[in-house]
């Protein structure tokens, strides 16, 4: 069995199962990683986030399932941890339980780093005497961090108190606890790719819909950077589509302060103005959508094209004359 590692080796048949990997070349190049495996006792929310020198680092550290737990797996890393311990955790086994289990059947323990966090909040961590230092975990209510190839023993320590100083929700502490890895140092050999998965506390039957944040860095000269941005961003999707449920049951004041609140946090935005102007014309508040087209219009796409498309499908009025008043307001100037 090849083991692809996000500490970058083969490792050999272990001595439990592992998923099938499609054939490629053998990474050998160790390489570091930090990462925090949380629970938020509020919500029953679980999160993941991660950051190595390695591409696409999230495809195998990262591992969460509504209502059942979380898992990173890191190091030399043998990636079977994370469905294997969901699937044990979603059968009744506790995390702390699981990962002695699994640590105890595989050959290849001590170059291993592995936590997990469970429903009911039991959480505990691995790290194998053959990780490369400055490796070691640490592991508090509700969390686990976790770091190896580190240029000190500071890292985990700063992660987990930021963690626990943080406010917000779960995504925006697990930002705050890798960038406080950041802040100490981090790695001995820079960054390349990061990772945040959020799933909600309870499933809700269609697995897609758990997923709060699902988002990766794969390649970025600063990966921590490029995943709060993209975090936000998400945020602002959120809102755009709460706006939109709002809309589909007639509250309309509701889906413009959901509009509103997506424009707030990515201002500079064209598609989400635009379909925030698109409602307020749909209101008959054509008079404040037209500040909203003139941003979306300064934009080098074509939204006036996309604005006579619109009654065609019924989401504008079919009106030719409010349409070419749409069309005709000028760009804002920038």
């Amino acid at each position: 069995m090849r083991n692809i590692c996000c500490a970058g080796i083969a490792l050999g048949v272990l001595g439990f199962a592992a998923p099938a990997a499609p054939e490629s070349p053998e990474p050998r190049r160790p390489v570091h990683t930090y990462s925090i495996v949380a629970r938020d006792p509020a919500t029953g929310q679980f999160g993941v986030a991660v950051q190595s020198h390695w591409f696409s680092v999230g495809s195998i550290v990262s591992w969460a399932e509504s209502g059942v737990g979380a898992v990173a797996t890191q190091s030399f890393v043998n990636p079977a941890y994370g469905p294997q311990g969901l699937e044990r955790m979603r059968a009744g086994e506790s995390a702390p339980d699981v990962l002695a289990a699994l640590v105890a059947a595989d050959e290849g323990r001590e170059v291993r780093q592995v936590a997990m966090i469970d429903a009911a909040g039991g959480v505990d961590a691995w790290t194998g005497g053959n990780c490369i230092p400055a490796a070691g975990h640490l592991v508090g209510e509700n969390f686990s961090v976790q770091a190896n190839l580190m240029g000190s023993e500071t890292v985990w320590p700063a992660m987990a108190e930021a963690f626990k100083s943080s406010d917000g929700d779960l995504a925006e502490k697990l930002l705050r606890a890798m960038e406080a890895a950041e802040e100490e140092g981090g790695d001995i050999r820079g960054r390349q790719s990061a990772a945040i998965l959020v799933v909600r506390g309870e499933p809700s039957g269609e697995a897609w819909r758990d997923r709060l944040f699902d988002l990766r860095v794969e390649d970025h000269e600063d990966p921590l950077g490029e995943l709060r941005r993209l975090v936000t961003l998400q945020r602002a999707y959120h809102h755009m589509n709460a706006g939109d449920v709002a809309l589909e049951v007639g509250d309309r004041e509701a889906a413009l302060r959901e509009y509103g609140a997506a424009r707030t946090l990515v201002p500079d935005h064209h598609e989400m103005t635009f379909w925030h102007a698109v409602a307020l014309v749909n209101m008959e508040r054509v008079d404040e959508a037209a500040p909203l087209f003139a941003y979306a219009f300064s934009d080098e796409n074509d939204w006036r094209e996309l604005v006579r498309r619109l009654p065609g499908v019924g989401l504008l009025p079919d009106d030719a004359a409010l349409v070419e008043r749409i069309v005709a307001i000028p760009p804002e100037r920038r």
